[in-house]
């Protein structure tokens, strides 16, 4: 791990080439983009992180490595077996010595940190992003660039955990801890879904999306934020246009998981009582 004095010089470095974009083709600030790459890929340094009071901080210098290294790589042809790829970014490897599960075809990038004790399903998992253990990505799955999956998520079928690399203080998905998020459901633009929340089937949530907690006699409106074991699902409300009055995509909060069960047997109940598809 970085001493405070080496990962003040790489971020100095970092951020005098964000600026200074003559400064890629020197070999210290080459050295200092790789180091974040390796470091990235390797779950040392992460784009975000908690800030350790109950939030979260973007890493921005992080970010901007992320983004520089583009330029200073060359396209090349990747070949795996009889497939055979054209890019800037390596395939990630060593799978089995990090002991996790990769099901084919499941691609994750060079730069995005998988956990042990996860499972990958045929999915893509794009550099930058952090998978936290024991978490599943399931068939046809996608994490964005830079989104933050906690430990013990379930991404079922086809969900989409979107991508961001700018602005830099753009905030990435994140996902925490013991979250479950039902087949086809979309997560995008640096929406936070908290602990032990579950997703029925199909919920979209952008930053402009309006989440509505319908479970007390007034409804209670959010943006951007999942509290905490919310058990949410599809909703639609309302809204005038010129053109007249139509119902617009919203997502309802219809309940809560469980403090007094474990997290499998609460997301059951919590799916049987609130008949929510998954």
């Amino acid at each position: 791990m970085y001493t405070f004095e080496s990962m003040e010089n790489l971020k100095r470095l970092i951020d005098d080439a964000w600026y200074n974009r003559d400064m890629l083709s020197e070999a210290s600030v080459i050295d200092a983009i790789s180091q974040v790459m390796d470091s990235l890929d390797k779950g040392e340094l992460r784009c975000a992180e908690p800030d350790g009071n109950g939030g979260w901080k973007v890493n921005e210098w992080v970010k901007k490595a992320v983004i520089l290294n583009f330029p200073i790589q060359k396209m090349s042809t990747i070949e795996v077996g009889p497939f055979e790829f054209h890019d800037k970014i390596p395939i990630k490897t060593g799978y089995a010595e990090a002991g996790v599960r990769v099901v084919p075809h499941a691609i994750a990038r060079y730069g995005a940190y998988i956990a042990p004790d996860t499972i990958l399903m045929p999915s893509y998992v794009n550099l930058g992003a952090y998978v936290d253990t024991g978490t599943m990505v399931d068939t046809w799955a996608t994490v964005g660039s830079c989104a933050q999956i906690g430990k013990d998520v379930h991404l079922s079928g086809g969900v989409g955990i979107g991508g961001v690399l700018e602005p830099l203080q753009a905030a990435p998905v994140i996902i925490e801890d013991g979250v479950f998020i039902g087949s086809r459901c979309i997560v995008v633009e640096g929406v936070r879904v908290g602990t032990e929340a579950v997703l029925g089937a199909g919920v979209v949530l952008t930053s402009s999306t309006t989440i509505i907690d319908v479970t007390a006699k007034k409804p209670i409106d959010h943006k951007g934020y999942i509290p905490p074991r919310s058990v949410v699902i599809p909703g639609t409300k309302p809204k005038n246009f010129p053109a007249g009055k139509y119902d617009v995509p919203c997502a309802l909060i219809i309940g809560l998981r469980k403090e007094s069960t474990d997290r499998k047997t609460s997301l059951n109940q919590a799916l049987r009582e609130h008949n929510v598809a998954v």
